[in-house]
């Protein structure tokens, strides 16, 4: 009988983002493929891999909304910049602020009150951060491939340059884990109070 088990971490965060009603069997599930299949045919590393990867699908499914509009928000916001510029951008930045964390907020509650467990709120804010910055930067990418004329290059230039596009989304992680996790506390919170729910 194969005893080999995946990296725990992995497995703590797959029982973070399931349903309490899910996490025995979906768990249960995946070690058992992993022993049975995974591991005796691809070794302890690949299959490691494996097993983080299919933490990541459910980190991904779970997420996915949220990070498409925070990535939307964050391509509108750059084409804006980059299409029509100004030079006051105090009323884009406050708009973008807020929604952002509106964003990662509701991202926290939801995976809270899905799953019942407060960590599930901070896991929410990183995972949407990240994809959101992966979508965000195609979009950045994209939008430059299309305007790349000298106006649009001066523009980008005013609002804070290439550098600020590429990398100011990745670097939501720390505030979107923050953000996320007060939603997890409210949406745990209001999870764990409400009896119908359980």
């Amino acid at each position: 009988m194969n005893t080999a088990m995946p990296p725990q971490w992995a497995d703590v965060v797959l029982r973070i983002l399931l349903a309490p009603q899910d996490r025995q069997t979906v768990s249960g599930d995946l070690l058992e493929e992993y022993r049975e299949r995974i591991h005796p045919a691809r070794g302890r590393r690949r299959a490691d891999l494996w097993y983080v990867s299919q933490v990541a699908g459910f980190a991904w499914r779970g997420n996915r909304t949220w990070a498409g509009l925070l990535g939307s928000a964050f391509v509108a916001r750059t084409a804006l910049d980059w299409l029509l510029p100004t030079s006051d951008f105090h009323a884009r930045s406050m708009v973008s602020t807020i929604v952002s964390a509106g964003i990662f907020v509701c991202a926290g509650f939801l995976a809270a009150w899905r799953s019942s467990s407060l960590r599930a709120g901070g896991l929410a804010g990183v995972a949407t951060a990240l994809i959101g910055a992966t979508i965000s930067i195609v979009g950045a990418a994209l939008l430059l491939a299309i305007w790349h004329d000298a106006a649009t290059l001066a523009a980008i230039e005013g609002s804070g340059g290439l550098g600020e596009v590429f990398t100011l989304p990745v670097l939501l992680v720390v505030p979107g884990a923050l953000l996320g996790t007060l939603g997890g506390l409210v949406g745990g919170t209001i999870r764990r109070l409400a009896p119908h729910s359980q």
